[in-house]
């Protein structure tokens, strides 16, 4: 992959790039719609990347160009790089050009070519991955030595402020921080954070990814709709965010909002659920009693589609399916409306799993669905 990326800037800029990184997509095992809630999230990189070919520019010009979109190089004047120059793809990358020269960092122009094995749409967090590796591609070639934390918050500036899309930190950080062979625990409030271990075949266990094919877009409003819930329900407990509502409280807080409206009760019930339910899983991760955890995704499963109504019809189906034939548990992963889900099973019932979710597809008259395994892999990393 990396020599692709070489060869692809070779044959766009007609020279050698001074080095190559990548960066991860990652899936969330349990901990959804936490992050923007000061919460507690649970992903793993995974070994889907982007990579980014770059070289330094001493003219003040960002140049960009994906091996995965047709056209030229996307062009820009780092005097014109704001909020509002570059749309599509272009946008993540030039946001984190933005991102590092608000920060007063001395970032200079580049010429960056990308290429991607990340799907897109599929709730695995593509635009993160693009976010990260053209963010360590630039600090690198400035000689910026960025820790890893730092970058995400970089990053994910770009795609708030930038692009628009009010996510929370968790991507970035998941395609920042993760290490092989780990799922990252992480308190989203103070990045405070923990390698657990994840070695789920030692156990005869798999983890696998479904992607849906059903295209999501949560800069539509939906997603922000769901967020300024969330924030409306801790404005009315008078708290910094949905966070600080202990779950033995949460009776008490939902009492409290008697006369809020029922999406903001719905928002809150589920965001101090899952937060109790990464708790859960640690514990249980802890304890060296993987299997139980099915049950915990199940659940966030349910909350996510009656309370926070992100699920969608395809979602709904893989789930149902998985559970049917055998999964231990199931749950869409990502922002929602679509993208992909996690299934937790034995080894022996992968194969069974996998044919009974196509064929269930298959007869709904939907796409076929992408079935591969999570394996717990490095995050962003020079190449």
């Amino acid at each position: 992959m990396s020599q692709d990326a070489r060869r692809g800037f070779r044959e766009v800029y007609g020279a050698e790039p001074e080095g190559v990184w990548a960066a991860p997509g990652r899936v969330n095992l349990i901990g959804e719609h936490t992050d923007y809630n000061d919460g507690f999230v649970m992903p793993l990189a995974l070994p889907h990347t982007v990579h980014a070919a770059a070289a330094r520019r001493d003219d003040g010009v960002l140049r960009l160009h994906s091996g995965d979109v047709p056209g030229g190089a996307f062009q820009l004047a780092l005097d014109a790089v704001e909020p509002g120059a570059g749309g599509g793809w272009a946008a993540y990358p030039s946001g984190v050009m933005w991102a590092l020269r608000e920060a007063g960092l001395p970032v200079g122009g580049a010429d960056v070519h990308i290429t991607s094995t990340v799907p897109t749409g599929a709730g695995l967090s593509s635009s993160a991955a693009l976010e990260v590796a053209t963010g360590l591609a630039l600090s690198s070639l400035y000689g910026l030595e960025l820790a890893p934390e730092r970058l995400a918050r970089l990053c994910q500036r770009a795609e708030n402020e930038f692009v628009g899309m009010p996510s929370g930190i968790m991507d970035q950080m998941a395609s920042a921080c993760c290490t092989e062979g780990h799922v990252l625990h992480l308190d989203t409030r103070d990045l405070t954070q923990r390698q657990v271990p994840f070695d789920l075949r030692s156990e005869g266990l798999l983890l696998l990814v479904v992607d849906t094919r059903v295209k999501h877009t949560l800069a539509d409003g939906a997603y922000a709709g769901r967020r300024r819930a969330c924030e409306a329900g801790a404005r009315a407990l008078g708290i910094p965010a949905l966070r600080d509502v202990p779950y033995e409280e949460l009776p008490a807080a939902l009492g409290r909002l008697a006369d809020e409206p029922e999406d903001v009760r719905r928002c809150v019930r589920h965001v101090v659920t899952e937060n109790r339910r990464v708790e859960r899983t640690i514990a249980l991760l802890d304890a060296g009693d993987p299997r139980a955890v099915g049950e915990i995704l199940t659940a966030g499963h349910a909350s996510l589609r009656d309370d926070f109504r992100v699920s969608c019809e395809e979602l709904d189906l893989v789930v149902d399916t998985a559970l049917a034939a055998g999964a231990l548990g199931a749950r869409m992963t990502g922002g929602g409306f679509g993208g992909s889900a996690v299934v937790l099973l034995e080894e022996t019932l992968a194969q069974k799993v996998s044919e009974a979710v196509t064929s269930a597809f298959a007869d709904a008259g939907r796409l076929e669905p992408h079935v591969f395994e999570a394996v717990p892999s490095a995050g962003a990393r020079a190449l």
